[in-house]
């Protein structure tokens, strides 16, 4: 290996190595004092002073659902291919795991940025399914694009296998999320996809369908979220990822395995009534 690789290794190494100190049970236990959330794994971090606020279980390696949509964004984007080019839907963009279905129908057509904006604002598999095997190389090259990205950004223990999340196989931790989340709010058009309400896609024969976000709380007056991402699987139960401002600070927010339909949504108001309630005692760190 090159000395300026070995370098590099050295100190990504140490930088994780200083992140999960920060996480040892010992210092979790100290910080987010009566925050109660129900999800299994959590993490709540400050953005701009990257403090840890919140931690639970923040190393447990688990399915991640939709979350992957995400990664899937990065990749697309990265890759330089023209967003306003049509792709065919067809029958390999079947959901063959869980058997969801959608309403992107077979022989459609739709611009690469209107499966981006549905992947993300919707978690429409089948449109992320359609960009991972429109990608060159296929879907194959894709999901490899994937896990070279996720090493990139330092997620060690992080695996991809598909482009939509179906599958148990795709799995991280709350801790390599947050630098996902991270990651991605650098992309203009991730922020903008993840939190637009609602959106109605203009097809080639004239036929208009609209789509509304999975996030509730992109919809809430009282909540200024500038990333979000949901997901579903039952191996994964309900997961949450945000980027928001709360109480004067940007944070990130990692939510997994909530089992309850609506205890992810519990858990993000539950944060942000703390942060808002604490906001004197987090500040001064």
């Amino acid at each position: 290996m090159a000395a300026g690789c070995v370098l590099a290794a050295q100190a990504i190494g140490a930088q994780q190595a200083t992140i999960e100190q920060r996480l040892r049970p010992d210092i979790a236990a100290r910080v987010g004092g009566g925050l109660n959330l129900k999800s299994t794994s959590a993490l709540v971090l400050d953005q701009s002073g990257q403090r840890v606020l919140y931690a639970k279980n923040v190393d447990w390696v688990v399915p991640i659902a939709s979350i992957t949509k995400l990664m899937t964004a990065m990749v697309v984007l990265d890759s330089g291919l023209p967003l306003d080019e049509p792709i065919k839907i067809t029958k390999d963009d079947r959901d063959g795991l869980k058997g969801t279905r959608s309403r992107l129908g077979f022989g459609m057509s739709v611009r690469r940025d209107d499966l981006l904006r549905l992947a993300l604002m919707a978690s429409e598999n089948r449109a992320a399914a359609a960009l991972a095997r429109a990608y060159p190389g296929g879907t194959p090259a894709f999901v490899a694009a994937m896990n070279h990205k996720a090493a990139e950004l330092g997620m060690w223990r992080s695996r991809f296998v598909d482009g939509t999340g179906l599958s148990h196989g795709n799995v991280s931790n709350a801790q390599d999320l947050a630098r996902l989340v991270g990651a991605a709010y650098r992309y203009p058009l991730i922020r903008e996809y993840t939190t637009d309400s609602q959106y109605t896609v203009r097809l080639q024969n004239g036929h208009k369908m609209e789509f509304r976000n999975s996030n509730r709380l992109v919809r809430s007056a009282s909540w200024e979220i500038g990333l979000s991402k949901t997901g579903y699987i039952s191996e994964a139960g309900r997961c949450l990822v945000m980027q928001a401002n709360i109480a004067s600070t940007p944070v990130v927010i990692v939510l997994l395995d909530s089992w309850g339909q609506l205890s992810r949504i519990g858990d993000a108001n539950r944060i942000k009534k703390w942060m808002e309630s604490n906001s004197s005692r987090l500040t001064a760190g």
